[in-house]
């Protein structure tokens, strides 16, 4: 049976109810592929604030199957988010989990694949320009961890958050229309670069994870590495310099303080600096208990009006792959 966003509630209400007598669910794991598993990271950071009593991880498909938690099993619900359905990493550890007793959770954009046997509940998430971002993968995500959360321990912020979903398309679709200029003036300044630096923290620092593997690496063939902000200064600090270009995420909520720290050095030390704010871009309208979940749709969203007007400048479209798809890996 196929579910969407607005079914997960439920979901969620029938895997609780089915684990009742078998001691109930004590760990959540979020696995997927590259951007698949970038597209999770608002739901683990979420857990491991706001959730007590159940465990959770967030891991590569391939690392999951290769290196199993030990308590995985009944107990446990397995989230993974597949595009395609056909990421062969990603269908075995679907397998794993429909092997060791585990609630199965797909998230995935394609009617029919391969890995959907494999699923209790497939949950079909908005992809492509039209979509509502209240539906997207990111989101269906974060709605597992959050339902969980509710039904179980409960969560004061839940009303908040449901507002939230509700006008996190509208945020991003006006910040789209804002950053346009911008983003064909970033192209043209960046068309040549050998190497682009991307940086955020909370659990916005998935949408650049996102961009240095997906776009700048695998799309556009330039090298790349998504700096955590609280991270810059215990390391990677020592590159910056005039001509070496970075991309920072200011997220709203509660690691701001980290994202202003770095730009304040980088501004100091930088000059090729895209600054990305979730406050200018108008997620503050989010209430603050809840914004910091919503940062990652917020960026993920923006980067592709960036992402088109490189390729177009650079004449190298999206699509084109050296190995992917081409070679046997």
């Amino acid at each position: 049976m196929e579910y969407k966003s607005t079914d997960i509630k439920n979901i969620m209400e029938e895997i609780l109810e089915q684990k009742k007598d078998k001691g109930g669910v004590k760990s959540l794991y979020f696995v997927g592929c590259g951007g698949s598993l970038g597209a999770l990271y608002p739901a683990k950071t979420f857990m491991e604030r706001e959730c007590a009593g159940i465990k959770s991880a967030w891991i590569n498909s391939n690392e999951f199957v290769h290196s199993t938690p030990k308590d995985f099993g009944e107990n446990s619900i397995i989230c993974l988010a597949c595009h395609k359905g056909n990421t062969p990493e990603t269908i075995r550890a679907a397998a794993l989990g429909k092997e060791a007793g585990a609630a199965v959770i797909l998230l995935t954009w394609l009617q029919e694949s391969e890995i959907i046997q494999y699923g209790d509940y497939i949950v079909r998430y908005s992809f492509g320009e039209e979509k509502d971002t209240a539906g997207e993968k990111t989101i269906c995500g974060l709605l597992v961890a959050v339902e969980l959360l509710k039904q179980t321990e409960g969560y004061e912020n839940y009303e908040k958050f449901l507002q939230g979903v509700g006008m996190i398309d509208r945020i991003v679709k006006n910040a789209c229309e804002h950053v346009k200029k911008r983003a064909l003036v970033f192209a043209e300044n960046h068309k040549d670069d050998k190497v682009i630096y991307t940086m955020a923290s909370g659990a916005g620092y998935g949408a650049a994870y996102m961009e240095s593997i997906c776009i700048f690496m695998e799309m556009q063939w330039i090298n790349s590495n998504s700096i955590h902000s609280g991270e810059y200064f215990h390391g990677p600090f020592e590159i910056t310099d005039a001509n070496i270009p970075f991309v920072i995420q200011i997220s709203e909520g509660s690691t701001r303080a980290l994202d202003e720290r770095a730009l304040k050095f980088l501004t100091t030390y930088a000059k090729r600096i895209e600054i990305l704010d979730a406050k200018e871009l108008g997620l503050s309208t989010i209430d603050s208990s809840v914004v910091d979940y919503f940062n990652h749709s917020l960026f993920n969203n923006i980067y592709p009006v960036y992402n088109q007007a490189l390729a177009a400048v650079r004449e190298h479209p999206l699509t084109t792959r050296r190995y992917m798809w081409k070679v046997e890996y």
